[in-house]
């Protein structure tokens, strides 16, 4: 249980710079939610929805009341679910009457959405508590705002959210069941000193159960289910924030999978003709096995990971093609390609090295990336880093670094609602991919390999097409006389693998490690609990780089800067007081990051030193949760605006802007047949500049000297004074 009094220390201690008085009651309810979050079942789909709704509900409350925002739910049809909204009584106080929208409407959505929690007693209790502080009546359950009452606003707010979530397609009604999923292969037995010689897998390809003696989830909870189902592969079908139709496919196979942003399929394993390797799927998975030979304390191989050593790298430069992927992982020392910053920002500073172990740094990354016991899930994780930014004291609360100096709830409940959209939108995408394509995780991937053989040299003992390839050092042949032959040599000719022994090693997790060692291929285990191994749903592709990509997408254009404040971001890690399920680390070090990027890459290399993903996983999760967190942005930003209604999109025919971005100027081109006026205005609605196009010039150049880098809208309206186009753009 260590593991839940260092996450805790961590939360307490980064928010300790900021006074419950100090913050905002959207803020203190977010705060509720994660705790909620951390006691529940460890769904990364259905808590990215809970975040994302609760910032629908507290940036409703908030903007009802703002002259230039747009509502989402309050008075629209959101998702082909309409929520009436007559209009209220403005406010004496506008901002006691946003703390009792917020508070009601949250106490009665999240009492609904965590009723069958494991910790639900507990999770209630905090509810209660919260509300009792601020002096509020919880069983006041009238949503007859009619008279005025805001309490009442707030409650109706909430049961609107509640109706809308029963017919989203998440079948919350259900408990979140499968409808039409089915697995194609067997469980496999996941107990430690239990093993089978073989994995035969009808579909090496598809994923696979795991059966376990207790099923215990990320967050510490025990599962109703020795065999865990497959969480959410129907989860395309939600209703998302940003997502767009023209982006979605619904494809089936067996049911009707929506997708989005198709990324195609993941590699499928070949029937190699020798040279194993040469096989992506292969390469792939014995990728993940060759990692897991760095998680030996007792090896001293010392690497960089200061800020200075790792990190920058371009999303324009990520791998495509086989061949790249090769050059981009480092195949035997672990890592990317890459090379890290030349100076802190802030300080103009190079960063400071910091040498550790890397064994120590891997085994860290895949705990603390993996939100152990006690977790918040993936897209709670972020949610912490993005209220740790929030109470920096050199985070500016100006969106996207310009405008107005927003107050503490103004500032919560809109980056609440981009991050919350971003990630609800990444659960919808990446569980549609899994659920459509089911591919096999490294635990069954490797095990079935391994029980097939060698696939390099079929002139050597246990050539089969589907067997791992063999590479020196790490994937070998078990000869006469090694300490793996068995008594009576039944073990000779079997593959071999140099990786983390697991759990058989481990009798108290708080004196003991298991080391690295040759080990029977079939014995693998991913760096995991043996109670959890894997979790239960597809790899492809991850989810972990999905939310983590589009959070630190959204965490850049949020605070306009691609860097943690001061240039740095930490975490420190105690020796020997931070691992869960066995001892470590073996020193003291600190988990660094230069940008909300470079946070994002770690996680995904986290994952395949834990042995839960390989690169086809990670690559194409990067791609898609950077095109979603910038969507999200956009589209919130129409929301602050109160510019949903036009579009983002040129309403114009051949009609041009450019170039985007910007410098001193940008030019208009437009056939349209009448008087037009282009209107620059910043992201915090303040008109820059305004300047009239003539009939008879159809481009015009705007000078923008004056202006300053960053976000803006162009408006161009008609004669009548119609907006009749509406697109953001940025300078630089």
């Amino acid at each position: 249980m260590r593991k839940i009094t260092i996450l805790f220390i961590f939360i307490l201690s980064s928010y300790s710079i900021t006074t419950n008085a100090q913050q905002s009651v959207a803020r203190e309810w977010n705060e509720v939610l994660l705790d909620a979050i951390r006691l529940d079942f460890a769904r990364p789909t259905v808590h990215a929805r809970n975040l994302f709704h609760t910032s629908m509900v507290m940036y409703d409350a908030w903007a009802v009341f703002d002259s230039q925002a747009e509502t989402i739910f309050l008075g629209k049809s959101y998702g082909g679910f309409y929520t009436p909204f007559n209009g209220i009584t403005p406010p004496a106080d506008v901002n006691v009457a946003r703390h009792q929208i917020i508070s009601f409407a949250m106490f009665r959505l999240l009492e609904h959405r965590f009723a069958n929690s494991p910790g639900g007693n507990t999770t209630t209790q905090s509810f209660i508590d919260l509300m009792t502080s601020y002096g509020y009546d919880k069983n006041f359950t009238s949503t007859d705002y009619s008279t005025g009452d805001y309490r009442a606003l707030g409650n109706y707010l909430a049961s609107q959210m509640i109706a809308f979530g029963l017919q989203d397609n998440s079948n919350e009604q259900n408990g979140y069941v499968n409808q039409y999923y089915t697995p194609e292969n067997e469980p496999m037995i996941m107990i430690p000193g239990m093993y089978s010689d073989t994995n035969d897998m009808l579909q090496p390809n598809k994923w696979q159960p795991l059966a376990f003696d207790t099923f215990i989830d990320q967050s510490g909870n025990v599962y109703p289910q020795n065999t865990p189902p497959f969480l959410s592969p129907e989860w395309g079908k939600v209703t998302p924030f940003c997502l767009k139709n023209e982006d979605l496919e619904i494809l089936n196979d067996g049911f009707n999978s929506y997708v989005y942003n198709n990324p195609g399929p993941p590699v499928y394993i070949q029937n190699s003709n020798e040279d194993g390797i040469d096989d992506p799927f292969k390469w792939n998975f014995a990728l993940v096995a060759s990692w897991s030979s760095h998680l030996d304390p007792n090896d001293n191989t010392m690497i960089d990971i200061s800020p200075g050593a790792l990190g920058n790298f371009d999303i324009q430069n990520y791998p495509q093609t086989f061949a790249e992927y090769q050059a981009f992982y480092d195949f035997t020392d672990g890592g990317d390609a890459s090379s890290g910053h030349t100076l802190n920002p802030y300080t103009g500073l190079p960063y400071t090295p910091q040498l550790v172990k890397r064994a120590d740094y891997a085994r860290v990354l895949a705990e603390f990336w993996a939100d152990g016991p006690s977790s918040e899930t993936p897209p709670g994780h972020w949610f912490t880093i993005l209220n740790h930014v929030s109470d920096h004291p050199l985070t500016v609360k100006k969106i996207g670094g310009q405008g107005p100096t927003l107050s503490n709830l103004e500032w919560d409940v809109k980056s609440y609602l981009i991050l919350g959209g971003a990630v609800h939108d990444c659960a919808i995408n990446a569980w549609g991919i899994k659920g459509y394509y089911d591919f096999v995780r490294p635990v069954s991937a490797i095990r079935y390999m391994a029980g097939k053989g060698q696939s390099s040299d079929i002139g050597l003992p246990s050539y089969d097409p589907h067997g791992l390839p063999l590479i020196p050092g790490r994937i070998e042949l078990i000869e006469v006389g090694d300490p793996l032959a068995g008594t009576g040599d039944e073990n000779v000719g079997k593959i071999k693998i140099y990786a983390w022994r697991g759990p058989d090693f481990i009798n108290d997790p708080s004196t003991d490690d298991a080391g690295v060692d040759w080990i029977l291929g079939t014995h693998w285990w991913p760096y995991q609990r043996p109670t959890f191994v894997s979790p239960p749903f597809a790899g492809y592709l991850s989810g972990h780089s999905t939310f983590s990509r589009a959070a630190a997408e959204v965490m850049t254009m949020l605070t306009g800067d691609e860097f943690f404040p001061g240039g740095m971001g930490t975490f420190d890690i105690e020796q020997n007081n931070f691992l869960v399920f066995e001892q470590g680390p073996s020193q003291n070090m600190t988990l660094q990051w230069a940008t909300y990027r470079d946070a994002s890459d770690q996680t995904s290399l986290s994952r395949i030193w834990g042995g839960i993903h390989p690169p086809i996983d990670d690559i194409r999760g990067r791609i898609i949760g950077d095109k979603i967190g910038k969507e999200s942005f956009n589209l919130a930003l129409n929301y602050f605006n109160g510019t949903l209604s036009i579009g983002d999109e040129e309403q114009i025919a051949s009609t041009k802007l450019y170039p985007v971005p910007f410098k001193n100027e940008f030019n208009i081109t437009s056939d349209y047949n009448g008087l037009l006026t282009v209107e620059l205005y910043s992201i915090d609605g303040k008109q820059v500049i305004s300047n009239a196009i003539s009939k008879n010039s159809r481009t015009v150049s705007v000078n923008t000297q004056t202006v300053s880098p960053g976000f803006y809208i162009v408006k161009l309206r008609d004669e009548a004074n119609d907006i009749v186009m509406i697109k953001k753009i940025v300078k630089n």
